[in-house]
């Protein structure tokens, strides 16, 4: 069954690529226990307010409180933790998987011992029957679903269609089946936090030895955050990140930066402080200081910004995730200070 199973996914990836080159019932029966029932695995509507949610895989996602911009990217944790590439949701009514499963086995392109071991399993009673029609409406079939980028691991939800009656939790053995914890993990995925281009004084060119103030614009640098929800299940779960510290890396070891670790912590809702006239002879307590100049090129100045990252669900579950990084570089002109010989 691994091989069968391995192979069908195999076909799913293939079919997502190359669906407009098939015939929509050749595609349709080639996609196998991961295909999607005819319906697009991803789709965006608009509210009123222009609240754009995308539901993937039986989750909606409510961005509106997301960061937002060109520069805006997704979060790195600082673990080896990585949100879940495949988990378990609501998917079809009895009638729902009955209409999807009966043309692929009718098709036989699974092979006939892989169909006869489904219609056992749904529905000649071992364990369910007829498709649990007898209970229409009172749960719902259960199967994987896959994130769209494919991160490694994509291909590990491979547990056959399962039953879950309403109000009842998904068995326990059933990794990533949705909880409000699962969908904590799935909104942390979605965060985008915004660019992380510094405030530089002076900008875009210093001087050797002159210290160069750094900081962040508070404006921009709020909390963000995202809800994940499954609205069958009346369960959600909201993930929040709130920026903590900037590292600064100079972009050579020629250079000083303060405070000396580089890292500047967040202090009264701002990273650093902007630079004012009459600070010229102050140290920033943010900055970076570079020792040589950077000739006809620049130096890569590197700032990334660490968000912590927590969570708050329903039925008042709630914890913390792995800290998120997101850094971008810019370049830093360094001229030597100008002597004049009269």
């Amino acid at each position: 069954m691994p091989a069968v199973r391995n192979s069908v996914r195999t076909a799913t990836v293939l079919a997502v690529v190359c669906v407009c080159f098939f015939p929509s019932q050749t595609a349709f029966a080639g996609r196998g226990k991961h295909g999607n029932n005819g319906d697009t695995e991803q789709h965006a509507e608009t509210d009123h307010d222009g609240t754009v949610s995308v539901t993937v895989g039986g989750v909606v996602f409510d961005r509106s409180k997301n960061g937002s911009g060109s520069a805006a990217g997704a979060v790195t944790s600082r673990t080896s933790w990585t949100p879940p590439a495949c988990w378990y949701a609501p998917r079809y009514t009895p009638e729902q998987l009955e209409s999807y499963l009966k043309p692929i086995w009718e098709a036989g392109s699974t092979g006939a011992d892989w169909d006869s071991q489904q219609r056992d399993r749904y529905v000649n009673g071992h364990p369910y029957k007829d498709f649990n029609k007898d209970k229409a409406g009172d749960g719902y079939w259960w199967d994987s679903y896959v994130n769209e980028g494919f991160p490694p691991g994509w291909d590990s939800c491979d547990e056959p269609i399962f039953w879950v009656d309403k109000g009842d939790q998904p068995p326990a053995d059933i990794k990533n089946a949705v909880t409000p914890e699962v969908l904590a993990e799935l909104a942390y995925a979605e965060i985008r936090v915004p660019g992380t281009k510094v405030e530089l004084a002076p900008a875009h060119t210093t001087k050797v030895n002159l210290p160069t103030w750094v900081w962040l614009d508070s404006a921009d640098f709020k909390p963000v955050s995202v809800t994940a929800s499954v609205p069958v299940l009346g369960i959600e779960a909201t993930a929040t990140a709130e920026p903590v510290s900037l590292q600064i890396e100079p972009g050579t070891a020629d250079a000083d930066t303060y405070p000396a670790s580089g890292v500047c912590e967040m202090h009264d809702g701002r990273i650093g402080e902007p630079y004012a006239r009459g600070k010229a002879d102050q140290t920033p307590p943010c900055g970076v200081r570079y020792l040589r100049s950077s000739g006809d090129g620049s130096y890569p100045l590197k700032a990334t910004v660490t968000w912590k990252i927590h969570w708050t669900g329903s039925g008042g579950a709630g914890g913390d995730l792995p800290d998120g990084t997101f850094g971008a570089t810019q370049d830093v002109v360094v001229q030597e200070i100008q002597a004049v010989n009269r």
